[in-house]
């Protein structure tokens, strides 16, 4: 069976993460060794960890999907400014974090760039990304990884993935796909979608000179080609935000 390290960078690389950005620090050293020692993932240093983070944020809204590695508080609270950003723009970027391991912290032992409690660091990116875990024990790891990364890839935001350092080498044990209990994918509430259709279909009917305004979410979920089919076989010109111009337009 995997290691949670193996089983996470493995399901980076599946999702095309071929780079990631970030600082080493000790309570992500050997998580950090790991993925370099993998080469699936090309580690990127940067000279802070808020420059790997808007790195990441940039790698992710040309590739799809970009992921940042640092160490615990003086390294995660460097990139909140830049994963705020990138939570509201819609740009899927996985932080990883590494912390205290789980026996550390039963035993209450006061450690360096602790601020306040173990769980602080969750709490605040909890406010800030659509999915999060702290990865505590090998039990568990593989559905947590799978739930959080699903919830990336479908709604287009920042995820957080803290992994304390005596978890790196756990072993998972089970894959959930394998096994056939994955964590359930967000679906589209059908009934919602028939009314924004109806309501946009008398919009366009009752519009004398119909303009569409493509926002950033067409260039996250990829559908420039079918705008564009839309809006050419209906004649209806398009404009772009300054946020998704550069992005829609090489959707399109």
């Amino acid at each position: 069976m995997d290691t949670v390290a193996q089983f996470l960078i493995s399901r980076l690389s599946n999702m095309g993460v071929r780079h990631a950005f970030g600082v080493p620090g000790d309570y992500i050293l050997d998580f950090y060794e790991k993925v370099h020692q993998s080469k699936k993932i090309e580690l990127i240093g940067t000279t802070s960890e808020a420059t790997a983070a808007s790195a990441a944020d940039a790698y992710a809204r040309v590739n799809g999907i970009g992921c940042v590695i640092v160490t615990y508080c003086v390294g995660g609270f460097r990139v909140i400014d830049p994963i705020g950003g990138a939570f509201a723009e819609k740009s899927p970027v996985v932080v990883i974090s590494g912390s205290p391991g789980i026996k550390e912290r039963g035993q209450d032992l006061l450690l360096h760039h602790m601020v306040g409690t173990f769980e602080c660091q969750h709490q605040i990116f909890e406010k800030i990304t659509c999915a999060n875990t702290v990865l505590r024990n090998g039990v568990y790891a593989a559905y947590e990884i799978d739930r959080v990364l699903d919830a990336c890839r479908y709604f287009k935001q920042p995820v957080y993935i803290e992994l304390p350092r005596d978890m790196v080498n756990q072993v998972v044990s089970y894959d959930p796909w394998a096994v056939g209990t994955p964590p359930s994918t967000a679906t589209t509430d059908l009934i919602v979608l028939e009314e924004a259709l109806a309501e946009t279909i008398n919009w366009l009917n009752s519009a004398e000179n119909p303009v569409i305004l493509a926002g950033v979410e067409i260039a996250r979920y990829g559908f420039g080609k079918e705008l564009l089919k839309f809006a050419e076989s209906n004649g209806i010109p398009i404009a772009t935000t300054i946020l998704s111009s550069m992005n829609t337009v090489q959707c399109l």
